[in-house]
Order: structure tokens, then sequence, then C-alpha cells
């Protein structure tokens, strides 16, 4: 005997409520995928002015150096600097490889969403 409230039976959607996952999923995808980008633009960026400083840290390991920390430019040195910067940088990569892992799980849901669904993309010539 089934009750209104056994979940087991899914209701199947709407197709308004089908365009709007969709639309949702595709959104959400976007999202992360600008996300990556921008961190990892940013991780390449810290690799660039590292390796710029790791040359001066080999030379001259006590040498000024300025850093920007919320807006506000700060006199370091570049002993001081190379770690923070290395730190940085790995946190971003771990971010990046956190958001692919995510990205690739909403990709292989949608994935189901789609053929649960049966959507087929339609492509014009």
């Amino acid at each position: 005997m089934s009750t209104p409230k056994d979940k087991s039976i899914a209701q199947p959607l709407s197709d308004q409520e089908i365009q709007q996952t969709y639309s949702r999923f595709q959104n959400d995808l976007q999202t992360l995928a600008g996300k990556i980008g921008e961190l990892e633009q940013e991780a390449e960026e810290h690799t660039l002015v590292l390796s710029t400083l790791n040359e001066a840290l080999a030379e001259e390991p006590d040498r000024k150096c300025f850093r920007l920390i919320g807006g506000v430019l700060v006199e370091r040195t570049v002993g001081d600097v190379v770690p923070a910067l290395q730190t940085n940088r790995d946190g971003i990569k771990k971010v990046v490889a956190t958001l692919t892992e995510q990205i690739k799980a909403k990709e292989e849901e949608f994935d189901n969403f789609k053929r649960e669904n049966n959507i087929r993309l339609i492509h014009k010539a």
C-alpha cells in the first residue's frame, strides 16, 4: 500500500521544470568553468612572479620588494614574500583541483538528467 508521502515513485517533471533544470545545470557548469579559469590565471601569475623572485632570493634574500595585500601596498623582503606566494599558489591549485572534481561530478549529473529525460541536442546546419 502506497501513501501520498511515498517518495520512491518519482513524479515526472513538467516541460517547464525540465527546461529550468537544464538551464540551471548549464549555468552552474558555466560558473564553475569561469571560476576555474580565473583561479588558473591567478596561479599562473603567482608562478610568473615566483620565477622572477626566486632569482632575487638566490642572490639577495634581504632585497626589498612590495606586495599588495587587501589593496594596501606593503614593503617586505624577497625572503618573506616568496614562501607566502608559494603557499598561496599551492592553495589556489588545490581549490582548482577541487572545483575540477566538482565540475566533473556536475557534468555526470547533467548527463544523467539528459538521459533520464530523453534530451537530445539538435544541431542546425
